[in-house]
């Protein structure tokens, strides 16, 4: 692979709904550019981006994938991101190192829950975007209908680049409606045309349209317009340029990737009006000794840094790091420092990936994107740097899990490399979470959602053959007492020789903390020394609370009375007797079971509230309040019990068409309605028989 300057690089992120023809498009943009003389076919899993076994068996794109290609002496490295919402780590990871989008739409179905929700991380960004109206060779294609939508849904800055022509119903091509050139599918490639006559009057109005654009970019421009001087080309692209580039438009193009109809267009628009490396926000950090904000210029002259932004466990090369440098360059062997914990070590075998194929490289210089093989020190989100002169940068924003699953092995043998083969699954996807549950026992994986785990799960299986039972994570619940009560607990045993004897009368009542503690004892009734060893066995009393075997809480003990043998008694004894009180007292302190209640930010769409609401209220829920979050955007703050949203993921997505999202935390315990509180029990008690 050539040599290139940062500013003949650019960074792609290709973004759509699941089956938008993403994937296609690579394929497409790769054999255009001469990279491979035959398309990959994604139903045979023969595509260069879907490479991995879960990919080619369910036929969609899992992980992000990089695809660089050279192209009228440019270098554009492609991010090909899968569209399913559960793979949302994977989006957030590539948005992190480029400059510049294209969102793929589907002619025959306009614009899907993928495509709004592409749109909403762009805009949030800054990024600027390309929309590529893909299958335009389907039959029954309304390109103006779909147009509208794109104008009604992502705003009304999309503007037409490109118009589709044919005769009859069928697409044959498209006009550039700003060269004003027309181009035409032949049956093997697009060639140029004559704009036809009755698409002329359309396609004068949008050019119009988009010169005014270009007017109001600046003020020479505008001054020129007015005059009635025509621009140049150069001068349209530069106007057009700044507007893109600032959010002001996004170009609105069509195509068909399986037919390579209006990839050209799409490469030297990408060229013409996304920025490079260069034209982005300067590089800002943090120096890790000293906390103090830093920048670093966007040349290679600049002292070595680099994110580390996707991490690839190869079931035969072992770990793999993506990288992007944002300044200077790197080569094998220079020395390098992780800005997280300081360590200085050599940079191996650097490459650039294309998919799973690997092209060595000499170096990798600021803009580019690299990779390094077997690096284990290295992981998602770090910064690599001059050791020199250190550097952190922010890292990659990921959401907290959204459901868990428990999960044992299918073969006993498998106990122990479960969990070592899952933190090795944890360094590639980042956005899993793995805990062990000491009060359930269980071994939870937690993810954004029921595929997400699926295919973790699978890979398990496909790279250490590890297989796995999965089960519903279990609700720890909690116990408590609701009144005061006063309970004597004595304990005596004498069996020869020394015995032993401990007497202790407490009051329990409940209390705001989880555990106190106090003492009222007069007249040396009980030994002060022994006040330790109660205390120690009502704590260790309240582990397992005495309606189904949960842990106490808010509850408080004070020790008032109670009376020891000046031989028998010990510390033992009156631990015991603490025991018996703990037993006795809550009983007659109406004791009840707690469960935890979970705090939910839900954000939807305006049309679904009610929907929402109404299900929340199903689910022994309460609505606490509602925020504006976007445009027809509703954020709904809610509590419920955590036993009525454990799939709350799954459950979201079918309500809402997968549009919906939400994060979900603990917040407090509160009282089981009594008429669960048997059931419970009841369970409870024939899982531990």
């Amino acid at each position: 692979m050539n040599k290139y300057d940062v500013n003949d690089i650019r960074n792609i992120a290709i973004l759509g709904h699941q089956s938008s023809g993403k994937t296609s498009l690579s394929e497409a943009i790769l054999n255009v550019a001469g990279v491979i003389s035959k398309k990959g076919d994604i139903e045979k899993g023969t595509t260069v981006s879907d490479f991995t076994k879960e990919e080619k068996t369910r036929h969609i794109s899992i992980s992000t994938s990089v695809i660089p290609v050279e192209y009228k002496g440019h270098k554009y490295n492609f991010l090909d991101t899968p569209g399913y919402t559960d793979f949302v780590g994977e989006v957030n990871s590539a948005l992190r190192v480029v400059l510049g989008v294209i969102i793929v739409i589907d002619a025959t179905k306009g614009v899907e829950v993928g495509t709004e929700s592409a749109w909403r991380y762009i805009r949030r960004k800054g990024i600027p975007a390309i929309i590529y109206v893909n299958k335009m060779d389907k039959e029954n294609i309304k390109f103006d209908k779909v147009l509208d939508e794109i104008r009604e849904k992502l705003g009304k800055r999309a503007v037409p680049f490109a118009w589709p022509i044919g005769r009859s119903a069928d697409f044959e091509g498209f006009v550039n409606v700003i060269e004003m050139k027309a181009r035409i599918y032949d049956g093997e490639k697009c060639v140029d045309a004559e704009i036809w006559d009755e698409k002329r009057d359309k396609v004068d109005k949008l050019h119009d349209l988009i010169i005014e654009s270009v007017a109001e970019t600046n003020e020479a421009l505008m001054e020129k317009y007015f005059g009635g001087e025509a621009f140049s080309l150069d001068e349209i692209h530069q106007g057009l340029r700044e507007g893109i580039i600032k959010g002001e438009l996004t170009p609105v193009i069509v195509g068909s990737a399986m037919k390579n109809i209006g990839i050209n267009t799409l490469l030297n628009m990408l060229w013409d009006y996304m920025p490079s490396p260069t034209e982005g926000k300067l590089p800002t950090g943090i120096n890790p000794e000293t906390n103090e904000e830093i920048t670093r210029d966007v040349e290679i002259n600049s002292p070595f840094s680099a994110i580390v932004f996707k991490t690839i466990m190869d079931p035969f090369l072992g770990q793999i790091n993506l990288f992007n440098v944002r300044s200077g360059k790197v080569t094998r062997d220079q020395e390098i420092a992780i800005a997280q914990n300081g360590k200085r070590i050599k940079m191996g075998q650097i490459y650039f990936m294309r998919g799973k194929e690997q092209i060595p490289a000499d170096e990798v210089v600021v803009g580019d994107i690299g990779a390094v093989v077997k690096m284990a020190d290295l992981f998602t989100s770090c910064t690599i740097c001059d050791p020199n002169s250190l550097i952190q940068y922010r890292e990659i924003p990921n959401p907290p899990p959204t459901l868990y699953l428990a999960i044992k092995p299918k073969n006993k043998n498998d106990e122990d490399k479960i969990s070592e083969s899952l933190n090795k699954l944890n360094k590639e996807d980042v956005t899993i979470e793995l805990l062990r549950n000491r009060e359930t026992a269980q071994y939870l994986i937690g993810g954004q959602g029921l595929m997400h785990i699926e295919v973790i799960l699978e890979k398990l299986k496909n790279i250490f053959n590890v297989e796995v039972l999965t089960e519903d994570a279990k609700v720890v619940y909690r116990e408590t007492i609701k009144t005061k009560a006063e309970a004597q607990g004595k304990h005596k045993k004498q069996s020869g020789g020394a015995g032993q004897y401990g007497d202790v009368h407490i009051r329990f009542e409940p209390c705001v903390s989880e555990f106190e503690f106090a003492e009222d004892v007069f007249g040396g009734a009980v030994p002060r020394n022994y006040f330790p060893a109660v205390e120690k066995g009502i704590k260790e009393s309240c582990e397992h609370g005495i309606l189904a075997g949960f842990p106490v809480i808010g509850l408080k003990a004070t020790l008032f009375d109670g009376s020891y043998h000046a031989v028998d008694s010990n510390e033992i004894s009156f631990k015991l007797a603490a025991h018996l009180a703990f037993k006795e007292g809550c009983k007659k302190a109406n004791p009840t079971i707690l469960e935890p209640i979970m705090k939910l930010e839900v954000s939807v769409k305006d049309d679904y509230i009610g929907d929402i609401m109404g299900d929340l209220n199903k689910r022994r829920g309460r609505v606490l309040g509602m925020e504006q979050a976007e445009e027809n955007w509703q954020k709904i703050i809610a509590i419920a019990p955590q036993s009525e949203v454990l799939k709350y993921a799954i459950d979201l997505k079918a309500m809402t068409q997968a549009s919906g999202t939400f994060s979900i935390k603990f917040d407090h315990f509160d009282e089981v309605p009594p008429f669960m509180q048997e059931k419970i029990i009841k369970e409870t008690k024939e899982e531990t028989k």
